[in-house]
């Protein structure tokens, strides 16, 4: 079986790889019968010789090679035919910018498999860079903050090497008494929660921020059970939201009246309650005034965020009396940090954890004929097909919906 590591070709350009040289040489180990090649980079976050130095074949052409990993899409013209494909194809919920993609990789007779639905029986995810946003996002976040209140300069993520080096200049920061609230608490909050625990900050609970005043900046992690609550007064849980979400409405605007920033990090499921609206924001109460939204989702549950930003230009403002963009720097104005490829500034740490469990959950089933189904959940197409499992997506590619 042969891997080839494909040079990523999308524009902007992304550095980060599937398999970092030191990854390609634990696969090679634990299964002999495996073969990487590397398609040379000039843009990779680890460079030709770094996986020559590996005794790793540095080519050109991916031609003879059965198995591609890239990152993110391919563009169409770089596909090669009859080859299985891994890389994120952003086509699962339809999305309309790639519906030729789809299109092109089911008429070169590609079998795709999307990094996005590589899961465990149940549903969970298995190989994915969320950490590595939450990381990145609480230090852009907390750059915002500087920036909108004038008060420090931080370097930007990406001219840094990895996350120590990010932590080692949030230390260096003096912050106000301020609140700070996290929402979630799966690999992006989690990775976000890393960054304020690792610059000393203090984590209280729920009572405690919503009722006390503090003379030290606080944080509190809060998940969906606690910034939601049902309709009918019953007291739910995290389980019963998920199944039901259309049962529930926001309980956020009680921290909103107390935060001054804000780290979204949560997963927003499809009928779930917004935490909070344009109206929401237009009340004298509301106080947060930094929004660093790692979540991402444009018009959607946190309503500041109007639109993604970029690593060149991460920042930007939200007028909630108007509703449109506006200078941060404004007194009224919510500053937004909305960068949609987070990990993208943090290359080298992204690679390596995304490797790891890529060679721990993926790599394995080509020699163990799929035991646990982890290819034929994440396998889109096949011979020139939808599979099954994405047989929805059949009226997306015939461009009916």
């Amino acid at each position: 079986m042969k891997f080839g590591i494909i040079r990523e070709r999308k524009n902007p350009p992304d550095r980060r790889v599937v398999l970092s040289p030191e990854e390609c040489q634990n696969v090679l180990s634990k299964f002999p019968q495996a073969e990487i090649l590397v398609e040379s980079s000039p843009i990779r976050v680890f460079a030709d010789q770094e996986y020559a130095d590996k005794n790793l074949q540095v080519v050109n052409d991916m031609e003879i090679c059965d198995v591609l990993l890239g990152v993110k899409e391919v563009p169409i013209d770089a596909l090669i035919p009859h080859k299985k494909y891994f890389f994120f194809s952003h086509t699962i919920k339809k999305q309309p910018y790639n519906r030729e993609l789809l299109r092109a990789i089911l008429d070169k007779n590609i079998e795709l498999y999307d990094h996005e639905v590589i899961t465990n029986a149940k549903g969970a995810r298995l190989v994915a860079f969320g950490r590595y946003a939450g990381i990145v996002g609480a230090y852009n976040g907390f750059r915002a903050y500087g920036l909108k209140y004038n008060l420090y300069q931080l370097p930007k993520a990406e001219s840094l090497l990895d996350q120590q080096d990010l932590i080692n200049e949030l230390k260096k920061i003096q912050l106000p008494n301020i609140k700070i609230l996290l929402t979630g608490k799966g690999r992006v909050g989690n990775g976000a929660k890393e960054m304020l625990d690792g610059m000393g900050l203090k984590k209280v609970s729920v009572s405690e921020y919503l009722s006390n005043s503090f003379e030290e900046p606080v944080y509190c992690q809060i998940d969906a059970s606690e910034y939601n609550k049902r309709k009918d007064g019953v007291r739910g849980n995290k389980a019963d939201f998920f199944k039901n979400p259309k049962a529930y409405k926001s309980d956020f605007f009680r921290f909103a009246k107390v935060t001054d920033f804000y780290i979204a990090g949560h997963f927003y499921g499809d009928g779930a309650p917004y935490l909070y609206t344009r109206e929401d924001a237009k009340q004298p109460e509301f106080k947060i005034k930094v929004v660093a939204d790692i979540s991402c989702d444009i018009d959607g549950p946190v309503a500041s965020t109007i639109r993604p930003s970029t690593i060149a230009d991460p920042i930007y403002g939200y007028d909630s009396d108007s509703e449109k963009e506006t200078d941060f720097m404004l007194e009224n104005a919510i500053a937004v940090m909305a960068v949609d490829n987070l990990p993208c500034e943090l290359p080298r740490d992204a690679s390596v954890g995304f490797g790891e469990a890529f060679s721990k959950y993926v790599i394995p089933s080509f020699f163990n004929n799929d035991k646990d189904g982890v290819l034929e959940r994440a396998r889109m197409t096949q011979n020139g097909k939808l599979t099954e499992r994405y047989a929805y997506l059949q009226d997306y590619v015939d461009g009916k919906e």
